[in-house]
């Protein structure tokens, strides 16, 4: 045990003070959960809101097994400790010509982390949630039995699968990669007046491409409203690189260029940035569609080149909202930015992608759109738009990110997720005594 430490999620809103414990083995894990009356397991703290954290109570700390059990290198399937992140697992993998088949924004999430948040990518349209690619996982339950689960065993695996760690700690993981022949995406770059030419695009193009993401200014509002750039990637081969480029075809460079420093004064980030942001951003985009050649890293998580980057937003720290609509309810999508562009919050860049169909009980996609934007936690109203945001999206028939929440209202949760009575009905199963609990558990009266 490291003893007390103050934990907070990626949004810096809501820290809380708990025992850190450390466990370098399964043995510790399960010694621990039989000597700790209230566990959660935590990895890197890339949640945005409270789920890893574990207010007067234990939180394990998983970084300190990350160990690589086995990689089968000619069928391309990897199974290493849950603690292992996605970037020192690409970073081992990338030469030998696979890679991760699904990545969210940031690659510093390791793979308990990525399982219990069910993540998705800017492939969901095509390849699913990360549950979607795992054979197995092993799971310490609350009382202490170690088990192996395989996509087929039943409601266990689906209800951990995006259950926000509330089965029990994940110690290992079985993944199938994709093969790859280098480190770059061809990426197909297309800019939209508005939300309506944006969508109509997607809609028409998503289907040629893996990946696809669009980067929309959701200050704009009128005739501008939802303007953006659409993102669209495949792995290159390494054939087609540019003569620079394919000397080196599978080297992989994921280097911190900036650096936030630990003080940031509030406000620094308000409309006006935002929207001078915003407005440069557009402008840099190509007038016309364009195809390019981008590293894994600058495609997949641009945001990690700058080491900290949550700081930007000051001291109170940022929310950032997620939320995911049916396809039959995309106007919801433009209420959505109406309602944030009328309230002026200085969302920089909110970002729209595709879903394909879901997975686990509590795994966040669903058939459809999903926006996600930052918003610092001092914004005007904020509480209030939140709220007003959210029964946008309950009308709609969507649900929010519980990975990425530090807010959301717990009466509203069944009608987001309408298998919540099935897992919970397992969760109590296997946890009767409510070994497993974190804040993000207690705000929403998930366990008991």
């Amino acid at each position: 045990m490291t003893g007390a430490q103050l934990l907070s999620g990626w949004g810096r809103t809501a820290p809380t003070r708990a025992d850190v414990v450390r466990p370098g083995s399964v043995a510790e894990v399960v010694a621990t959960m039989e000597r700790e009356r209230r566990v959660i397991a935590r990895g890197l703290g890339r949640a945005y809101g409270d789920a890893a954290q574990n207010a007067g109570a234990a939180v394990l700390d998983m970084t300190w097994l990350r160990r690589l059990v086995a990689l089968d290198l000619e069928h391309g399937v990897v199974t290493a400790e849950a603690g292992l992140d996605l970037d020192a697992l690409i970073a081992l993998i990338l030469p030998h010509g696979w890679f991760v088949p699904v990545t969210p924004g940031t690659r510093h999430v390791t793979l308990g982390g990525a399982l219990a948040c069910d993540v998705h990518g800017k492939n969901h349209h095509v390849d699913g949630a990360f549950s979607r690619h795992v054979e197995s996982f092993e799971l310490v339950t609350p009382g202490g039995q170690v088990r192996e689960l395989r996509p087929d065993d039943g409601d266990l695996f689906a209800a951990t699968a995006g259950g926000m760690g509330l089965t029990g700690v994940i110690t290992r993981v079985r993944l199938r990669l994709i093969p790859v022949s280098s480190a770059y995406v061809r990426v197909t770059t297309r800019r939209a007046a508005n939300l309506a030419e944006l969508m109509a695009a997607m809609r028409e193009r998503d289907r040629e491409f893996r990946y696809s993401v669009a980067w929309i200014d959701c200050l704009q509002r009128g005739a501008g409203l939802g303007r953006g750039i659409v993102l669209w990637g495949d792995h290159a081969d390494a054939g087609e690189l540019p003569a620079k480029l394919g000397r080196a075809p599978l080297g992989y460079a994921a280097a911190v260029r900036l650096g936030v420093p630990d003080v940031v004064p509030s406000g620094l980030l308000n409309p006006l940035a935002a929207r001078a942001f915003n407005a440069l951003w557009y402008a840099k985009a190509p007038a016309s569609e364009r195809v390019s050649h981008e590293g894994i890293a600058a495609y997949f998580h641009p945001l990690d080149a700058v080491a900290g980057w949550n700081r930007l937003y000051g001291r109170r720290g940022f929310v950032q909202y997620q939320a995911v609509v049916p396809d039959a309810a995309a106007d919801a999508v433009r209420a959505l930015l109406e309602r944030v562009s009328g309230a002026g919050t200085s969302s920089f860049l909110a970002v729209l992608k595709r879903f394909g169909a879901g997975s686990g009980m509590l795994s966040f996609p669903m058939r459809g759109w999903t926006l996600a934007l930052d918003v610092p936690a001092g914004a005007r109203d904020l509480a209030a738009v939140l709220d007003e945001l959210d029964a946008l999206v309950v009308a709609a028939g969507g649900r929010v990110y519980l990975a990425k929440d530090a807010r959301v209202r717990p009466e509203r949760l069944e009608a987001m997720y309408p298998d919540l009575p099935r897992w919970r009905a397992v969760q109590r199963s296997v946890d009767p005594d409510a070994v497993m609990r974190s804040d993000l558990a207690v705000r929403l009266g998930l366990t008991a």
